[in-house]
């Protein structure tokens, strides 16, 4: 079996592919598929499984930015993960699963994130639970109490302001030093900023994008830094209590909305998680952040059949950390391991799953410095 860069020429059998995995899609979807998937053809971002002429499974990997600790760095996000039906039960979706994690870091992807069907696939190449999309689901009357509390310019976004939505972002994670949250790539935002059933405002330090769906309201993304900004965000989708009996909201799990309700007793919340993978150690090390005042020496082993694994010493301070090649006996992690460690899986979990084992004399320290709540606001 060959696994191969798809070509535009692949793409007719790759929907085919999809309608065997997640059902038809309509003329007009296919279309906007096809224009969201070109790029990634180019740069080596579709991976096709054949046998012969006959494609057996794909994979594709976008193009992210993720903040951890508040800082940023290129993520490649696993999606599109399809077998053909006659192909499955054959180690096929593992094999293409090894060439993605190949792929992702040889364009330079440090660290890689995924939404699974399944878990054990995943879990074989390396990924482990991480985090989770959280929708809360709540009244559009308690919305419509809060009010704006000051003058916030707003304006109303197109395909035109991506660059300008993604330095908001930038802004307000980096304020935040949130964990987890990803901005899509330019050319891709540009496409989601044309949906013309979706709502979308901006303002200097937030943004705003929701829909009808049903009699319902359905928010994607709310983020702000100020709470003026806060206010008048979400004021906007309270605004359409009259009409709407509730609405559905992607949130942070500490999300400041849930503390503007005036009436907040029992909430129905739906987790989607999220599976994560470190792809190269000293560079996912490097490119996080920290907390300030967290300080660490450890040497970590970390076994990783597929990258190949090895042991690093760990020094962090200040913010920032670095993970350089060393000798000597000191934590062991399985790459699964690691990567919910860097994800802020508590170490006492770590030990008692068995991804940690080794000396303990470094976990209070590790867990402080990883320590943190990660969460998405997007799906992919």
């Amino acid at each position: 079996m060959e696994i191969r860069d798809l070509t535009p020429e692949d793409l007719d059998d790759v929907l085919d592919l999809r309608k065997r995995s997640f059902g038809p899609l309509t003329a007009d979807d296919g279309e906007r598929w096809r224009k969201a998937v070109l790029p990634s053809l180019g740069e080596g971002r579709y991976l096709g499984a054949f046998e012969g002429e006959q494609l057996a499974a794909a994979a594709r990997l976008r193009r992210f930015t993720q903040w951890w600790h508040g800082r940023p760095q290129p993520m490649a996000g696993v999606a599109g993960v399809t077998v053909n039906p006659e192909y499955r039960g054959r180690g096929v979706g593992t094999r293409i699963m090894h060439a993605v994690v190949h792929r992702a870091a040889e364009l330079g992807d440090a660290l890689a994130a995924l939404y699974p069907a399944t878990t054990a696939i995943y879990r074989g190449v390396g990924f482990e639970h991480a985090g989770a999309l959280h929708n809360v689901r709540l009244s559009a009357e308690v919305l419509r109490a809060i009010r704006p509390s000051g003058q916030v310019k707003l304006r109303r976004m197109g395909p035109g302001d991506a660059a300008e939505l993604m330095a908001v972002l930038h802004r307000v994670h980096g304020a935040a030093r949130s964990s987890g949250p990803i901005s899509w790539d330019e050319d891709t935002w540009n496409l989601r900023l044309a949906d013309e059933d979706d709502f979308r405002y901006l303002a200097d330090d937030g943004y705003a994008v929701y829909r009808w769906r049903g009699e319902s309201m359905e928010v994607e993304n709310i983020v702000a830094a100020s709470p003026d900004t806060l206010r008048a965000l979400w004021s906007l989708v309270g605004s359409a209590s009259t009409i709407a009996r509730e609405v559905v909201a992607s949130v942070a799990p500490d999300d400041p909305v849930l503390w503007l309700l005036r009436e907040r007793t029992k909430e129905e919340v739906s987790q989607v998680r999220w599976m994560f993978r470190v792809l190269d150690v000293a560079a996912a090390v490097e490119r996080r952040g920290f907390p300030a005042d967290a300080a660490c020496e450890a040497v970590v082993t970390v076994e990783d059949p597929i990258r190949g694994g090895g042991t690093w010493r760990l020094d962090i301070s200040g913010g920032s950390g670095t993970a350089t090649p060393a000798e000597g006996d000191g934590v062991t992690l399985s790459v699964n391991g690691f990567s919910a460690l860097y994800a802020g899986i508590p170490v006492r979990t770590l030990r008692l799953t068995g991804l940690m084992s080794g000396d303990d004399r470094y976990d209070q320290a590790l867990g402080t410095a990883f320590a943190t709540k990660p969460y998405m606001l997007d799906y992919f």
